[in-house]
């Protein structure tokens, strides 16, 4: 009895002295690889001049660079200029020599940043005349031959109204939108594309003319339009709802907006925030997605979901309280199952430096587009 207890107690003691020499290594997390890409669906992505990263092309069909600003000097348009450093704007079309693919477009801003430029009328003023969109549509011509770029997307936000100190005319600025649009068709042809992007719903009546963008009458000159859905409320509701009675507006109301004006859905482009909304005049109006990701967790509540509205939202934990809404990785796969289902091209997004350093929002955007 009493050698059998030796015996076992020092086999235990080998046992033991072995497992403390096992590594047990760490399950690696496997690399992503991006699903096939369907043809002709697009994932576009918003990559601003001030942002600092250089954009992964395996995730995205369509670059659109934000900005370039108009100068207009006594409402006579005078051509147009990147904002910010060219440098940026060069690194970015360098990604074409790899990917060969890769469309990239020249976004225009209503906005002027540039400390040699200030607000001399910008869209409104120039497209006034047909001198000033013939003008300005050679020079967008220019500007791709130069520059081996794919073509050119339209940011005025909005005819016929300003929102950020622009000038606008309500009398003028709507049908002149169209009126640009189709110079801007004829001059690049059809071997560019252009796009612009779209508000919530069609023009509106006011007063003193129209505001917002008559969707019918622009829609047989470009090749599709990237939807803001995003910004369509701020708390204590959502902005980037996909059906919310309780919003000001939602993505359902959005693209049926389009289609009852006639736009086939095939040309429409679904837009994902990536940022939560707070407000439009109480700092912070908003949250960068990484920067929800940050807040304390003892603070903060990020996990909330509204399964009627198919997004998330953060909570202040003391009072329950309605932080900001915004998009994740699960409300980007419903929100793409939706479009796909409804035959909507794809999804766009806003921005893409605003994604966390593993790019979770903009893969979530890839895998939505690309499902089979």
């Amino acid at each position: 009895m009493k050698n059998h207890l030796i015996t076992a107690l020092i086999l235990l003691f080998v046992f033991a002295g072995c497992n403390r020499n096992v590594d047990i290594e760490p399950e690696k997390e496997k690399p992503y690889v991006p699903s096939e890409r369907v043809a002709g669906r697009v994932a576009v992505a918003y990559v601003t001049y001030y942002g600092t990263q250089i954009p992964d092309p395996s995730v995205i069909t369509h670059i659109n660079y934000a900005f370039a600003e108009l100068y207009v000097v006594d409402n006579v348009y005078q051509g147009f200029k990147l904002q910010g450093n060219q440098a940026r704007f060069e690194n970015v079309v360098n990604l074409k020599q790899n990917y060969p693919d890769l469309k990239i477009l020249l976004s225009f801003s209503h906005t002027v940043s540039n400390s040699d430029n200030k607000q001399g009328g910008g869209f409104s003023a120039m497209s006034k005349t047909e001198e000033g969109r013939k003008a300005f549509a050679e020079d967008c011509l220019e500007f791709i031959h130069e520059w081996n770029i794919d073509g050119i997307d339209i940011d005025w936000e909005f005819p016929g109204l300003s929102w950020s100190g622009h000038a606008c005319d309500p009398a003028a600025d709507v049908q002149n939108h169209v009126l640009l649009m189709k110079q801007l068709r004829e001059t690049l042809g059809s071997e560019y594309l252009l796009t612009y992007a779209g508000y919530i719903m069609d023009k509106r009546a006011i007063s003193t003319g129209y505001r917002y963008i008559d969707i019918a009458a622009v829609d047989p000159y470009v090749d599709f339009v990237n939807l803001m859905t995003y910004d369509m409320d701020e708390k204590p509701n959502h902005h980037s709802a996909l059906r919310s009675a309780s919003a000001y507006w939602d993505c359902q109301r959005a693209v049926n907006a389009y289609i009852a004006a006639g736009v086939a859905t095939e040309k429409i482009v679904l837009g994902i925030p990536f940022y939560g909304r707070r407000s439009f005049s109480k700092s912070p109006t908003s949250v960068s997605y990484k920067n929800i990701l940050k807040l304390d967790k003892t603070i903060y509540k990020i996990d909330n979901w509204d399964g009627g509205a198919s997004v998330p939202y953060v909570t202040t934990i003391a009072d329950n309280s309605f932080y900001c809404g915004y998009d994740n990785s699960e409300s980007i796969a419903i929100k793409g199952a939706w479009a796909l289902n409804l035959g909507m091209k794809g999804l766009m997004y806003w921005e893409y430096d605003s994604d966390d350093a593993s790019g979770t929002l903009r893969k979530a955007i890839w895998e939505a587009v690309m499902k089979k």
